[in-house]
């Protein structure tokens, strides 16, 4: 699931935030937590909903002040209220956030969240964007009950099994059944985004209809191909050895915009690194070819320390090895000279590529046909 961490206060709060990078599923908690903390029976009089996404930083501040005297005001016939800040972009560190007037309107507020709202007024935080080093977010730690949801970052190792596990659980919900080569193609395609994650998964859920199964061919099908797509569908042409289609897909990053070193980094040369890892393990520990990746990951947990000592690791310590699976699935492929060759020819580029004029594409297609050609 995408990084969710809560701070809560010492007794039950009147006051309440929800930040994060998840644009989505922060706007989606928020409004859960709205429609929990506004009074019944009030209908209009027991919300009041100022909009914080500002253009420029003296309408954020007017927001700001909207907020402050919202909370202020006594509720309609002496009831309750919740006054829910929504959408709040002036807590990140940009033009807008740092201006004069927004720090000066966000010390305000500071000072009345900081006392006693009374027990009839309620008062909820949503924001995509926040600057944890600011004193207005320090305020917040301290004084109210924060949900902290930042999305999967899928540049970082290892994301593919969080956002595996998010996906199978939303999947659940709406009864879908993923084999193993579905689910593994759906989170590389959607690339750990939930708001695409639930929109692809509703296409999925309708085309279905009664039969619940989800295969490769329904994503395929249904799934866009995005830039993580794309990049997925390189790292598989060039572990199966497809090397026509890896020169397309070269081309098509290129023409997309992504930059060569960036090509390189993140779609060659972790999946040379991982083929040669993958298939030294197994020569090393005689393990088999693997029908899915979980299995080799089942089959790497049991080696000896010193066996995998010197694997990839995540952020926790633990290894990635779910992007281990994936290779070695086609490790049989390649002779371990090749993929020793390919590290060489990945440096080489890299060097290449930050210090020459060369083409970057004609650098890139030399590294993709010394592993495949």
């Amino acid at each position: 699931m995408p990084k969710t961490k809560a701070k809560a206060a010492p007794s039950i709060s009147k006051i309440h935030a929800v930040v994060g990078s998840d644009e989505s599923e922060v706007k989606r908690v928020a409004a859960e937590l709205a429609e929990k903390l506004t009074p019944p029976g009030l209908g209009d009089f027991g919300l009041e909903v100022i909009d914080g996404c500002a253009d420029n930083a003296e309408q954020a501040a007017t927001r700001i002040r909207s907020a402050i005297e919202a909370l202020q005001t006594l509720p309609f016939m002496g009831g309750s209220k919740l006054v829910w800040l929504k959408n709040a972009n002036f807590l990140a560190d940009s033009i807008i956030g740092r201006a004069a007037s927004v720090q000066g309107a966000l010390e305000e507020l500071s000072e009345i969240i900081s006392a006693d709202l009374g027990d009839n007024v309620t008062f909820l935080l949503s924001a995509t964007e926040t600057d944890k080093r600011r004193s207005f977010y320090k305020t917040l730690t301290k004084r109210t009950e924060v949900q902290v949801i930042d999305g999967l970052d899928s540049n970082r190792s290892g994301w593919e099994e969080e956002a595996g596990e998010m996906v199978r659980a939303r999947a659940e919900k709406k009864t879908l059944r993923f084999d193993d080569d579905a689910l593994e193609l759906f989170v590389l395609l959607t690339g750990g985004d939930t708001r695409q994650i639930d929109n692809e998964l509703d296409k999925i859920d309708i085309f279905l209809g009664k039969d619940r199964q989800v295969t490769s061919e329904h994503v395929r099908e249904l799934v866009p191909l995005s830039r993580a797509g794309v990049i997925f569908e390189l790292s598989n042409a060039l572990a199966t050895r497809a090397l026509e289609l890896a020169l397309k897909l070269v081309r098509r990053l290129l023409d997309q915009g992504e930059s060569a070193i960036g090509i390189l980094l993140v779609a060659i040369l972790p999946t040379v690194r991982n083929l040669l890892l993958a298939k030294d393990l197994m020569e090393r520990h005689r393990l088999p070819r693997p029908h899915s990746p979980f299995q080799f990951i089942s089959a790497i947990n049991r080696l000896p320390a010193e066996a995998i000592e010197h694997l990839p690791r995540k952020k926790d310590g633990s290894i990635n090895a779910y992007a281990l699976g994936i290779a070695a699935q086609h490790a049989n492929r390649f002779e371990t000279r090749q993929l020793i060759e390919a590290m060489r020819a990945c440096l080489e580029a890299n060097l290449q590529l930050v210090t020459t004029q060369l083409d970057h594409e004609l650098i890139l297609t030399e590294v993709v046909v010394k592993l495949l050609g």
